[in-house]
């Protein structure tokens, strides 16, 4: 399932979220430059190698931070912005910009070392936010499990009958996720397997259980707040100004 959006407003501007967008967007503008201009070596200079780190780790810590920053195309760069951009305000708004810096930080560590952890002697690079973006993820999860989530049909069959999108709880996208991570990332290193597939799932998984057990600190000493809960299998409805007054998510 592809999530759209949510539908829970911030009570404070969320500018480090914004500000992490911007700055992968950016990122990815300036790699794509590069390799057109025939830097062929951006990734294995930029991106995380676990053996690398394993041989110099005070060399290749910078590069833990770097990929964080990095996508492998225009679809990976999308698709984790739109997560970032429907799940990292609230979370912000939750915590405090600075606590959120750290806990998005700290989730991209996490999945770097446990990707590491798995395979240890890789070369081959790892890139992307995923695995900082899935810690923010989990944190949605534990904030706010029930906040309707409006996701794209994963049945075109079912466009005409059901409509274009339904609503989910943020708990069904958030364990789709990490399951989905959990059932590739094992059965990419079951007999006939060769490698991770291009997919570093279990940076995924790191990043997300990172997320886990981080929030309750991160949010110690924060108000929680009441929020709109899923209340069905429906589709959203729309109301004047737009679907439910949402103001962000496409």
């Amino acid at each position: 399932m592809l999530p759209l959006r949510d539908r829970l407003p911030t009570r404070t501007f969320p500018f480090v979220n914004y500000l992490l967008i911007a700055a992968n967007v950016l990122f990815f503008l300036w790699e794509t430059a590069l390799v057109e201009a025939g830097y062929a070596d951006l990734g294995s200079e930029f991106g995380f190698v676990p053996y690398r780190f394993n041989v110099a780790p005070i060399v290749a810590a910078p590069t833990i931070f770097t990929s964080m920053f990095m996508h492998g195309g225009w679809a990976h760069l999308g698709s984790n912005m739109l997560a970032l951009w429907i799940f990292g305000d609230n979370v912000e708004d939750a915590m405090g910009h600075v606590r959120y810096v750290a806990f998005y930080l700290l989730g991209g560590i996490a999945a770097a070392i446990t990707q590491m952890g798995v395979d240890p002697f890789s070369q081959v690079p790892m890139v992307g936010a995923s695995g900082a973006i899935a810690a923010v993820m989990a944190g949605y999860l534990v904030l706010y499990p029930r906040s309707p989530i409006t996701v794209l049909n994963p049945i075109p069959l079912l466009w005409f009958f059901m409509g274009l999108f339904w609503e989910f709880p943020a708990w069904v996208i958030a364990a789709e996720f990490f399951l989905l991570n959990l059932w590739s990332g094992f059965s990419s290193l079951g007999p006939g397997q060769h490698g991770m597939g291009g997919v570093a799932f279990f940076a995924h998984i790191g990043g997300f259980i990172s997320g886990l057990v981080l929030i309750g600190f991160f949010t110690r000493g924060k108000e929680r707040r009441q929020t709109e809960r899923w209340s069905g299998w429906r589709p959203p409805e729309r109301r004047s100004g737009g679907w439910d007054g949402a103001r962000r998510g496409w």
